[in-house]
């Protein structure tokens, strides 16, 4: 290894020149610059009015740029090299567009609520507000250090009250609003009311508004509210005292903290309806330039399928009806039996007092039967119990069959009138549908599973084509009760009760069936949605507490605005109170502190005691808007200023090339990070952006006009013998074979992180090599939207080039410019703009990892260039300008030194001069059939399509060629052409 380029975490430490460009001059260098700029507030963004103004006539004219990097949990164990990939782009990015004219917003800030806060707190008595603060200090420090260009007077956190204040303003005009089910738009309440008040809108059982007691009129509205309260299947843990999310449940149905029991049961909860803005979530999808593959993703998750409401009344005639919804009416003469979710609400009415004569066996739940002869009642109470065991993934999964129990309920198949029966059944879930189904066993696999388990009838209503009996070796006369499979395709309808469909298409077929069933008023079109209202509640302490109190009806109230901030009470014991049994209910921590549970407010009618709601909002609720409160975090008399959200929110630009910007348009101009937050965060996040564009508050429909998934950074990961992982830091190697202890360990690659234990802190790199390198490196290793190999030996090749960069530009001993004003030759010249153009189109592109390339291929020229006459200017000072994006601290070093006083921050970024970029011309002879006729010119290194271009388009080459027919034209590059005629 050459001395002068050896890592530089040993420089420093012996005789080495002074200013020589090794860890501690690295070091130095961006210690001095970072103070420098903050002291400077080189990366303020001056808002055009409010707080934030200063220095915004200066920016007046740029156009806007507003770069959003994903909101951060602090970790207390803080960062490590993988998770500023994304903010290192962010930032190239940033720092690009300043220095090409544009006004850019680069801010940072802190999702610091949340479980993992809160456990710490559990295990070691600390406060989480000061674990919290501790946390966010440490990484703010490691942010710091990469020499981030944030605007740091924006930084937030949510779990400061002036944060949540908002937080819970915003919750407030959910729930007062609706969202009218004519215009698909939110709403006030107020309207509601009117409506229902001057009859415009009929009450449920058709009674005046004027006629109905307060509390009715209440519950009416409150049925309608985008925030409301309802009994909903959680995840209940009584060892834990909390509910779960699904997250938090393995597949057995046990808590991941703990291993606990985990049961399925209703409580009641707050939900958000977001099912009423679906439409709207996946359409509006189209009006974003977002990865095709995370836009299938976001539509998936909504899961819109249109279809048909059957209702299927009970045999007894007692007036009950199942509503089923399913996307296949047209097969409802098919249907053999239905089946509905342990949880459906309509279980206790449907099961019977006893078994009806001749129930067979297999439909009484057998398995569990342990106990005698049981009745309906005591098995579907046992099946309900199991189910509730089990986590909806282990259920939807389905791996131990079909399992299910009869009612004894039976109920009328609205196409063929016979009595069908109803079983519970847990491969039917609440939470999707209507949580019942008609079971069609023909046309639909996971139903004839569970017919052949329980001896149930399968009727076909498609018949199947010629090749799918030949490709399941069954003969086209069998009936569908020995069929290997379902079939689902398109075959052709058989003649069945109900609606005549035969000779129609399936499309056709469908359409007929809905017509039949809303005809006969058996059913309707409908439209359903996988996506469920969003559970919008927690038992936990370190999260934002609801402005929502009870009255003396137990109904919600909302505090006036001039309450908020409703502040988290001062605790020492945040552990939920663990319960005895599933039937218990939760008790929160909050519902510790009795004088805060409960409350005396006069809210305009006298004062009265109210309870305050005791659970707190999900850690989900602070990121849904945290992009706006950036925007004018000072600003104390509303979340954002209307007119500072329409600068940095609206974009004149929002249209695509040749269409016109259309209201509504704009949306953070680019938002950075992981795919991890394809489905819940920015489903979220665009729900509340959507209530508050319809109430007015912001200007655009969507909140992220532009979204960019970077990849993750993977690392060598080992597991011991029992499959666990080790510290990578801690592990040797011995001839390739790795041990940790001396034992040895298996070596995994995965994604760096925490659980796999492979992370490198980014404080180790610096100390090594400087924070430019590190983010030379990230940005060097591969497409940013690419997953990409860590090895740290690699970083030394960055390294050498940062070296060899301020070593062509820098004397070593002195420290003193090697600058020459000698202009650069012709070749250098064309180089250099060549160069420029590829960076300038690589860094417009987030193509960094291909500009550093280039930038390598001219610092190494630029290096021999140095070594014999010095360095020109005219090449240093556009090479320095080019690298300041990717290594800012060397930059404004280098910068400084060629004697220039202000910070390159905004200095023009270079300009690529397209004659200089040329390649030179090159005359070449032109000869018709070996003789030479003419000579043309052309550009040095042109390719066989432009040559023949320029010869077709010389004046001398028709003349030559006459009547005669070329046959082809041989081309020696560079050299000579010949025209082969015949």
């Amino acid at each position: 290894m050459n001395q002068q380029e050896e890592p530089a975490s040993d420089a420093g430490t012996d005789d080495r020149p002074r200013f020589r460009y090794d860890a501690r001059l690295a070091n130095e260098i961006e210690l001095r610059w970072q103070e420098r700029w903050e002291a400077d507030g080189t990366f303020d963004s001056p808002n055009p009015n409010g707080p934030l103004s200063a220095g915004f006539e200066a920016m007046a004219g740029r156009p806007k740029f507003y770069a959003l990097d994903m909101f951060p949990y602090p970790s207390g164990a803080g960062l490590h090299v993988g998770h500023p990939l994304g903010y290192i782009g962010t930032d190239v990015l940033a720092r690009y567009l300043r220095m090409t004219g544009h006004h850019v917003m680069h801010t940072f800030g802190y999702d610091a609520f949340g479980l993992p806060a809160e456990q710490y707190a559990v295990d070691t008595g600390r406060h989480p507000r000061e674990t919290t603060r501790l946390n966010i200090a440490t990484m703010r420090r490691q942010l710091r250090r990469l020499g981030l260009g944030h605007d740091t007077r924006r930084e937030v956190a949510t779990s400061d009250p002036a944060y949540y204040r908002w937080t819970q303003w915003i919750f407030l005009r959910l729930f007062d609003s609706w969202v009218d089910e004519r215009t698909g738009r939110a709403r006030p309440v107020r309207e509601l009311v009117a409506e229902y008040a001057d009859g415009r809108r009929a009450t449920p059982d058709g009674r005046a508004w004027s006629e109905l007691p307060e509390p009715e009129r209440r519950r009416i509205v409150d049925g309608h509210r985008l925030a409301y309260v309802s009994e909903e299947p959680v995840n209940w843990c009584p060892a834990l005292g909390t509910v779960l999310a699904n997250e938090e449940v393995t597949a057995d149905g046990r808590s991941d903290i703990g291993n606990h029991p985990v049961h399925r049961r209703p409580m009641r909860q707050w939900m958000l309806r977001i099912t009423a803005l679906a439409d709207r979530l996946a359409r509006d999808l189209d009006d974003v330039d977002w990865p095709p593959s995370l836009k299938r993703m976001q539509r998936n998750w909504i899961g819109a399928a249109d279809g048909a409401r059957v209702e299927f009344p009970t045999a007894d005639g007692s007036g009950t009806s199942i509503s089923v919804f399913t996307t296949r009416p047209d097969t409802l003469a098919g249907a053999t039996y239905v089946v509905v979710a342990p949880e459906h609400p309509l279980v206790p009415r449907l099961v019977a007092d006893a078994w009806p004569a001749g129930t067979p066996r297999a439909w009484r739940y057998a398995e569990a039967d342990t106990g005698g002869e049981w009745g309906p009642r005591q098995a579907v109470a046992a099946y309900q119990e199991a189910a509730a065991r089990k986590s909806d993934r282990r259920r939807a999964a389905g791996e131990e069959g079909k399992s299910g129990v009869f009612t004894g309920a039976r109920v009328v198949n609205p196409a063929t009138g016979e009595p069908i029966p109803v079983f519970v059944a847990d491969y039917v879930l609440a939470g999707y549908g209507t949580g019942a189904i008609m079971a069609v066993p023909a046309h639909d696999q996971r139903d004839l599973d569970f017919a052949r388990r329980h001896g149930l009838d399968v009727r076909e209503v498609l018949e199947p084509p010629a090749g799918w009996f030949a490709e399941h070796g069954v003969a086209e006369d069998r009936p569908a009760s020995e069929w290997p499979a379902a079939f689902n395709g398109d075959g052709a309808y058989l003649e069945a009760p109900g609606p005549r469909l035969r000779g129609l298409s399936v499309g056709d077929g469908n359409g007929a069936a809905v017509a039949w069933l809303e005809e006969r008023g058996a059913g309707r079109s409908a439209r359903e949605y996988r996506l469920r209202d969003w559970l919008f509640s927690r038992q936990r302490y370190w999260g934002e507490p609801f402005p929502i109190v009870y009255d003396e009806h137990g109904l919600p109230v909302a505090l006036p605005e001039e309450a908020l901030p409703v502040r988290l009470p001062e605790m020492t014991e945040f552990r939920p109170e663990p319960q005895p049994d599933e039937t218990s209910e939760p008790v929160p921590p909050l519902a510790r502190v009795a004088d805060w549970a409960t409350v005396e407010l006069d809210l305009g009618d006298g004062p009265k005691r109210y309870r305050r709601e005791l659970n707190t909002m999900p850690q989900w609720a602070g990121s849904c808007w945290y992009y706006l409160r950036y925007l004018d975090p000072r600003n104390e008399e509303a979340f954002v200023d209307p007119g500072v959200e329409r600068y940095w929110m609206g974009s004149p630009n929002a249209a695509r090339p040749g269409e016109t910007a259309r209201p509504g348009d704009g949306g953070v101009d680019l938002y950075v990070g992981g795919v991890e937050h394809a489905v819940l965060h920015l489903l979220y996040a665009r729900f509340w952006h959507k209530v508050l564009y319809d109430l007015g508050h912001v200007s655009t429909k969507e909140p992220f006009r532009r979204l960019f998934n970077q990849g993750y950074i993977l690392a060598d990961a080992f597991t011991d013998e029992r499959g666990m992982y080790v510290p990578a830091a801690e592990v040797t190697e011995n001839d390739g074979k790795p041990s940790h202890g001396g034992r040895p360990v298996a070596r995994r690659s995965g994604k760096m992180g925490k659980s796999l234990k492979n992370g490198i802190s980014p404080d180790a790199m610096y100390e090594r090599y400087g924070a430019d390198t590190l983010r030379l490196y990230e940005m060097a290793m591969g497409p940013l939207d690419a997953d990409r190999p860590w090895r740290t030996n690699d970083v030394v090749g960055v390294h050498r080039f940062l070296q060899r960069l301020w070593r062509s530009l820098i004397d070593e001993e002195t420290g003193a410019p090697r600058i020459v004003e000698t202009p650069p030759d012709d070749d250098t010249l064309r180089k250099l703009h060549q160069t420029i153009g590829i960076v300038r189109h690589d860094f417009a592109g987030m193509r960094f990892n291909t500009a550093i390339a280039q930038l390598m291929e001219l610092t190494s020229h630029a290096s021999r260039i140095a070594a014999r006459k010095g360095m020109p200017r005219a090449l240093a000072e556009p090479l320095v300008l080019m690298v300041a994006p990717l290594a800012p601290h060397i930059a404004e070093e280098l910068w400084h030194r060629l004697g220039h006083a202000e910070s390159l921050t905004y200095a023009p970024f270079p300009e690529a001069d397209e004659s200089l970029a040329a390649e030179p011309a090159v005359t070449v002879p032109v000869q018709f059939n070996g003789k030479t006729r003419f000579t043309i010119e052309i550009p040095a290194g042109a390719g066989r399509e432009e040559t023949e271009t320029l010869l077709s388009e010389h004046a001398d080459y028709a003349r030559h060629l006459g009547s005669m027919t070329v046959n082809r034209v041989v081309i020696v590059p560079g050299k000579i052409v010949n025209v082969v005629t015949r």
